[in-house]
C-alpha cells in the first residue's frame, strides 16, 4: 500500500508504519561532510535518511535535521547496529548510544546490519530489538544484509517479522530469490548499492534508455528500483546529484524497457558476501 509525500511514494510496513520509498545514504559520507548534505536533501525534499552506527556520522545527521528546520516527526530516520553490538543487550545499549548521538527520543527504523552468521548472535540480538519496539525506542525494526536461511531462522525462533531486509541490489544483482522470500513473508526490499557503485552506468542499454527518456542512466536505474517496488536511496555529497538524484518521479519506464533492464542480471557483488562476512 502506498501513498504519496512531497512527491515520493511511501510504502506501508507490515507493522502499520509508512515509510518513504526514495530516501538519502549516507554510506562514506564524513562526520564533517554529511551535516551539509542531509540538510541540502531535506531542502530538496528527501523525508528518509539511511545512516548505521558504523558509519560514525550519526552525529552529523542529526545536526543536519535540526539545522534543515524540518520537523522532526516528518523525517523518516533509519540507523543500524554495529557488528561488535550483537546479543541481546548490546543491542539496547547500542541504540541508546545512537540516540545520544543523534539527537533524538526515537528512530523509525532500526536494522541489524549483517547477520554475522559465524557468531550465530542475530536471533539473540533480535529479541533485543523486539523490546526496543515495544518500548517505543524506535517505531520498526529490520535487518540488512540477511539471507533466506537467516528469514527462516527468525520466523521459527521470534515474535515479529523484520519490516525490510536492506540488501545489495541493483541491474546486475537483482535478487530474485531474496525478493520472493521478502514478497512471501510481508517484508519490504530496500536496495543498497543501488546503482552497482556505478559499475553499471555505461552499460549501453542504460544509456540508450537515458537518451531515450532524456534523462540519466543513474536516473533510469533509480526509476526502475521505485517501478518494481524497492526501496531506494542513493547518497552523494555534490548538492546538484543530490537533487538530480530524487528528479525520477516526472517519467516512468515503459513494461518492455523495465523488462529489458531485467536481462542485466549479472551476479555482480560489489559489496561482501553476506554469509561470509566476519565485520
Amino acid at each position: 500500500m502506498t501513498s504519496q509525500t512531497y512527491g515520493v511514494p511511501q510504502i506501508e510496513l507490515n507493522n502499520g508504519v509508512r515509510i518513504p520509498q526514495f530516501g538519502f545514504g549516507t554510506f562514506q559520507l564524513s562526520a564533517d561532510d554529511v551535516t551539509a548534505a542531509v540538510r541540502t536533501a531535506l531542502e530538496a525534499g528527501y523525508r528518509h535518511l539511511d545512516t548505521a552506527q558504523a558509519y560514525e556520522n550519526e552525529e552529523g545527521v542529526g545536526e543536519g535535521i535540526r539545522q534543515s528546520g524540518v520537523p522532526r516527526e516528518e523525517v523518516f530516520v533509519t540507523t543500524k547496529l554495529a557488528n561488535d553490538a550483537h546479543g541481546h543487550d548490546n543491542a539496547i545499549t547500542a541504540l541508546e548510544g545512537s540516540l545520544q548521538r543523534l539527537e533524538l527520543e526515537y528512530v523509525d527504523l532500526y536494522l541489524i546490519h549483517w547477520p554475522l552468521p559465524n557468531q550465530d548472535k542475530y536471533v539473540r540480538t533480535w529479541h533485543g530489538f523486539e523490546e526496543l519496539v515495544r518500548a517505543g525506542k524506535t517505531r520498526a525494526i529490520g535487518v540488512s544484509n540477511f539471507g533466506v536461511a537467516e528469514l527462516e531462522r527468525l520466523a521459527h525462533e521470534s515474535q515479529i517479522v523484520p519490516a525490510v531486509n536492506q540488501i545489495e541490489l541493483h541491474p546486475a544483482l537483482q535478487q530474485a530469490e531474496l525478493r520472493a522470500q521478502h514478497e512471501a513473508r510481508g517484508i519490504a526490499t530496500e536496495a543498497w548499492s543501488p546503482l552497482g557503485q556505478g559499475e553499471v552506468l555505461g552499460d549501453p542499454l542504460l544509456t540508450g534508455l537515458a537518451e531515450k527518456y532524456g534523462k540519466t542512466a543513474a536516473q533510469i536505474v533509480l526509476r526502475w528500483h521505485v517501478q518494481i517496488g524497492n526501496i531506494v536511496f542513493p547518497k552523494s555529497a555534490t548538492p546538484e546529484r543530490i537533487r538530480e538524484n530524487l528528479a525520477v518521479f516526472d517519467f516512468e519506464l515503459s513494461d518492455a524497457d523495465l523488462a529489458s533492464i531485467g536481462s542485466l542480471e549479472a551476479g555482480l557483488h560489489t559489496g561482501p558476501d553476506p554469509a561470509e562476512f566476519r565485520g
